[in-house]
C-alpha cells in the first residue's frame, strides 16, 4: 500500500508556505486587500466635501473701509467696489483665534471704520480675521456717499441644516462641520465667533445664515446643545446687503 502524504500546513517561521497552499493564500490575501480598499473608498466617499473654504494667505494683509454693525455679531458693511464686489457687501469679522470682536466693535457700532486683517472665504461667505497695524478703528477717510441700507425683512421660515461656528466653517479648519468638530465649534461660539446656520437647501440663493435670537441679539449658551446636529429651526429672516440673518427661537429647534 502506497504511503499517504501528510497534509501540508503553514509554518509561521518558514521562508515560504507549501506550494499546495500558495494559490489559496494568494487568493485570500487578494480578497482581504480588495475588501480593505473597498471599505476605505466607502468611508472616504461618505465624508462631506470640505469645499473651497480657506484663509486667503496669497492675498496677504488686506484693509477695508466701511461701516460696523455690532449686533447680532460684528459685521463689516462695505460699499460696492470694496472686496471686488459690484454691489454692497457684508462680511463677518473676528479676532485672532477663537475670539470675537464685540469689545472693539461695540463702541464703533454704526460708524465708519477701517478694518485690516486676513480674509477667510467660503463661496459668498467672507470673514475678516482682524488684527495687525490697522485692526478695527474709526475710519481715517470714510467712504463718501455711502450709508448701509436698512435690513430687508423676508418673513418667517423653517429651515433645515447645521449650526457651525462661522470661522472654522469659513476655512480656519477643514471641514469645520459635524460631530467631530462640535467641541471646537462651541469654544469658538463661546469666545464670540458668530454662529452660522448652514442650510441643506438654499433659501433665495443663500445657504449661510448668521444666527441671532428673536430680538436680534447674540444667542444664549443654549445654542451649544444644538451645534453640529442636523436640525430644523424657525424664525425671521432678514437680509443686510448680501448677508442673511436668521433670528430664531431655540425652543423651535428639533433634531432630525
Amino acid at each position: 500500500m502506497a504511503k499517504k502524504k501528510p497534509d501540508p500546513f503553514f509554518i509561521g517561521w518558514a521562508k515560504k508556505p507549501p506550494k499546495s497552499l500558495q494559490g489559496f493564500l494568494f487568493l485570500i490575501s487578494a480578497i482581504l486587500v480588495g475588501a480593505a480598499a473597498g471599505v476605505a473608498f466607502g468611508v472616504g466617499s461618505s465624508i462631506p466635501d470640505p469645499g473651497d473654504a480657506r484663509f486667503a494667505w496669497g492675498a496677504g494683509y488686506q484693509t477695508f473701509t466701511g461701516y460696523v454693525d455690532a449686533k447680532p455679531y460684528p459685521l463689516l458693511r462695505l460699499p460696492a467696489g470694496e472686496n471686488g464686489r459690484d454691489k454692497p457687501h457684508a462680511m463677518l469679522i473676528s479676532g485672532v483665534g477663537k475670539r470675537g470682536m464685540q469689545q472693539l466693535a461695540g463702541p464703533l457700532d454704526g460708524q465708519p471704520v477701517d478694518a485690516g486683517g486676513i480674509l477667510l472665504k467660503r463661496g459668498d461667505l467672507d470673514m475678516l480675521q482682524v488684527g495687525g497695524k490697522v485692526s478695527l478703528r474709526a475710519a481715517e477717510n470714510p467712504v463718501q456717499n455711502f450709508t448701509p441700507a436698512p435690513a430687508e425683512h423676508l418673513g418667517k421660515w423653517r429651515l433645515t441644516g447645521e449650526i457651525c461656528d462661522g470661522k472654522c466653517y469659513n476655512g480656519a479648519m477643514r471641514p469645520g462641520v459635524g460631530l467631530a468638530h462640535k467641541a471646537c465649534a462651541n469654544l469658538c461660539i463661546i469666545g464670540g465667533i458668530p454662529p452660522v446656520f448652514v442650510t441643506s437647501t438654499p433659501l433665495m440663493g443663500s445657504e449661510f445664515f448668521v444666527l441671532a435670537d428673536e430680538n436680534g441679539e447674540p444667542l444664549t449658551t443654549e445654542v451649544e446643545d444644538w451645534v453640529a446636529l442636523l436640525i430644523s429651526l424657525e424664525g425671521e429672516v432678514e437680509r443686510r446687503d448680501d448677508l442673511m440673518i436668521f433670528k430664531v427661537n431655540l425652543d423651535s429647534a428639533k433634531q432630525l
